[in-house]
C-alpha cells in the first residue's frame, strides 16, 4: 500500500487542505482504516482501490467515517493522475457512500462532479450566536449541519468558536459564509467538532451547499469561492441543471510513504 499526503484546493505548498490518500491493492477492514486515519491524523484520509471499471473510495476522519468529502476526493484523483495510475484524458468514476462521483482533468484543474445539497431555513438561537460571536443574516440546517450567513468578511475572519459551548448544539457541523467584496463571490469557514475536526481548512463538501445557496442569491451559475481558514484555499464552483455541482481545484503532492505495518 502506498500512502500520500496531498494539499488540496491550492497550488501553493503548506496551504489548502491536507489529506491522506491510501492507494490499496485490495480492500482493508474498517478497523485498520480507522487506525491508519488516526495515525495520519489529518481531517480526512481517502482509501481507494480498483474495482473493475470503478475505484472504491471511502473517507475517514481520525474518529469517524464520513459520507462525502471533497478535498480527499480531489487528492485521490490528483494521485491517480499524477502517478500515471489513470490517464489524464479520461474520467475517473468513484464508487462511494454518496453514489458514483467522477473526477476529470481539465485546463490544469481537477473537476469533481458532486451532488447539490441544501438546508431549510430556521430560526437563529442564542447558543450559536454566543458560541461564534455572530448575528446571522440567514440560518438554515438539515439533519447534519448548519449553514449560517453573516454580514461582513471581518466578522468571519475574527470568529473564535467556543467549542465547549458548541457541545450543547443539536448538530456538530457549522458552515459560516459571507458575500465577498473582492475577486471571489463568497468567503466561508467550516467548523466540524462533531466529527473530530475543529476547523477544516478547505472543504469541498461544504460547497455542495454553498454553491447552490450563493448561485440563487447572486443569480450566477459559476462562482469563485475562498475558504478563509489559516491555511486558506479556493475553488471554482459551477451549478448544473440536473442538481449537480462541479467543484474545480488544484492539488500538490507533499509526501509519499509506505505503511510498514500493513501487509
Amino acid at each position: 500500500m502506498k500512502t500520500y499526503i496531498v494539499d488540496a484546493f491550492t497550488n501553493t505548498p503548506y496551504t489548502g487542505n491536507p489529506a491522506g490518500v491510501c492507494l490499496l491493492q485490495e480492500p482493508l477492514d474498517e478497523a485498520t482504516m480507522f487506525k491508519i486515519a488516526a495515525e495520519i491524523n489529518l481531517s480526512e484520509t481517502a482509501f481507494l482501490y480498483k474495482k473493475g471499471e470503478l475505484y472504491s473510495l471511502r473517507w475517514f476522519t481520525p474518529t469517524v467515517e464520513v459520507d462525502l468529502c471533497g478535498h480527499a476526493t480531489l487528492s485521490a484523483a490528483h494521485i491517480l493522475f499524477e502517478t500515471g495510475e489513470f490517464p489524464k484524458d479520461q474520467v475517473i468514476r468513484f464508487e462511494t457512500k454518496s453514489g458514483i462521483l467522477t473526477a476529470s482533468y481539465k485546463n490544469n484543474l481537477i473537476e469533481l462532479d458532486f451532488p447539490q445539497l441544501h438546508v431549510t431555513a430556521c430560526e437563529s438561537n442564542s447558543l450559536l450566536e454566543k458560541a461564534f460571536g455572530i448575528k446571522p443574516v440567514y440560518i438554515g440546517k438539515n439533519h447534519q449541519r448548519y449553514l449560517i450567513e453573516i454580514a461582513n468578511i471581518k466578522e468571519l475572519t475574527q470568529i473564535k468558536p467556543d467549542f465547549q459551548l458548541l457541545q450543547q448544539s443539536d448538530l456538530g457541523c457549522f458552515m459560516i459564509t459571507v458575500k465577498s467584496n473582492d475577486q471571489y463571490d463568497f468567503h466561508s469557514r467550516f467548523f466540524a467538532p462533531g466529527v473530530g475536526v475543529p476547523e477544516d481548512p478547505v472543504t469541498g463538501s461544504m460547497h455542495c451547499y454553498l454553491a447552490p445557496y450563493w448561485a440563487k442569491k447572486l443569480n450566477k451559475k459559476k462562482l469563485q469561492a475562498y475558504q478563509a481558514s489559516s491555511r486558506s484555499g479556493s475553488m471554482e464552483c459551477e451549478i448544473s441543471d440536473d442538481s449537480r455541482v462541479f467543484l474545480r481545484g488544484q492539488a500538490i503532492t507533499m509526501n509519499e510513504m509506505k505503511m510498514p505495518w500493513v501487509v
